[in-house]
């Protein structure tokens, strides 16, 4: 049965990248009514000779750091040698690299970043994922990130479905600091805006779950085949110009049941990453108008576009949305893991319209 409900509550703003305290009783993914939310590991691994991923992790009790990056070194090195501005560059959240993985065995998550982005993009859930009892693993796509977008240039070797999956055969590796702490029976998939077409694209495979799709639509090798016949969850942004909801919603509307399809007012393409907390709100453009490449943005429209959209009006301020991405997101999985996907509950702050069936 499909519904759809617009539901407006009152303002409730979240930190935009903590998870919750070490200890506190949450519902978990390990079966058990509640359970307790873990510190947040974070490693770089390389999952073939030549593609680096990022991994966050469930972490035995950390001394309480926070693990930051900074959204220049992922560009070419001629723009990064360029972006001298301060305006800031950099996202932060409660993490501690290379810590120890915490006790148990946990379910996978594999992210796959959109046009222009990075395996970091989005820390502000895939680090909230890992406080949840989630294992994240995110590799870059040479052929789309952010170093690609700026230059032009292709990695003609990659291929980011590949890629997905051969970050799921290192996670269940003899010789990883993971061995021990993987469930390789509860595995989903997630992505923004190309990557949702990843994630859908590799939720074929036999091994997954089910998949996050975030901003996008029926993209690459899934556009034209056959949709994957497992559980969905679909969110899209009011806002969003670059892959307007539409899009996300024929998607939706092609795939199997049980899918969700959410769509939050006021959030635009990058309201799915993080890159709207730099440059003083504008993005990545901010930090490159900082730097004084108004020339450059001019020469490439298209990257300006991409870049600004969901930073700026009509966008709302991304502190105010990503708690609701996160909610959602992690409220899905969490049921996928136990084992009954579900239709979560728009937490409250912001108006979501939502489809099931």
């Amino acid at each position: 049965m499909k519904r759809r409900a617009f539901l407006s509550l009152s303002l409730f703003v979240i930190a935009a990248c903590g998870p919750t305290e070490t200890g506190s009783p949450a519902k978990g993914v390990g079966g058990d009514a509640v359970e307790t939310v873990y510190d947040v590991g974070v490693t770089t691994v390389m999952i073939n000779e030549f593609i680096p991923a990022e991994v966050w992790y469930p972490a035995v009790d950390g001394p309480g750091v926070t693990e930051e990056y900074d959204v220049r070194d992922f560009a070419p090195s001629i723009i990064r040698s360029m972006l001298t501005g301060d305006a800031p560059s950099t996202y932060s959240y409660p993490a501690t690299r290379d810590a120890e993985v915490a006790g148990g065995r946990f379910p996978v998550v594999l992210f796959s970043h959109g046009f222009g982005g990075f395996r970091t993009q989005s820390t502000f859930l895939t680090a909230h994922l890992a406080s949840r009892g989630m294992i994240v693993i995110s590799p870059d796509h040479p052929s789309r990130d952010l170093a690609a977008a700026l230059s032009s240039g292709t990695f003609e070797t990659d291929d980011p479905q590949v890629h997905l999956l051969e970050s799921l055969d290192y996670l269940v590796g003899d010789d990883t600091r993971f061995a021990g702490h993987v469930d390789a029976d509860r595995v989903a998939t997630l992505g923004h805006s190309a990557g949702g077409g990843t994630a859908l694209a590799v939720a074929a495979d036999d091994r997954i779950d089910g998949f996050v799709s975030m901003a996008s639509g029926r993209l690459g090798a899934a556009g034209e085949g056959k949709m994957p016949n497992k559980p969905s969850f679909f969110l899209a942004g009011s806002v969003d110009a670059i892959v307007p909801p539409s899009r996300t919603e024929e998607a939706y509307a092609a795939a199997a049941e049980p899918a969700v399809f959410w769509t939050i007012e006021g959030v635009g393409h990058n309201g799915f990453d993080d890159l709207c907390t730099f440059g003083n709100g504008l993005g990545i453009i901010g930090v490159a108008l900082a730097s004084g490449l108004e020339r450059l943005l001019e020469m490439q429209p298209q990257m300006r576009s991409l870049g600004e959209d969901g930073c700026v009006p009509p966008a709302l301020p991304v502190v105010e949305t990503f708690p609701v991405i996160r909610d959602g997101v992690t409220s899905w999985l969490e049921a996928l893991f136990n084992g009954a996907p579900s239709v979560p509950e728009p937490p409250e702050g912001i108006e979501v319209a939502v489809a099931s069936k």
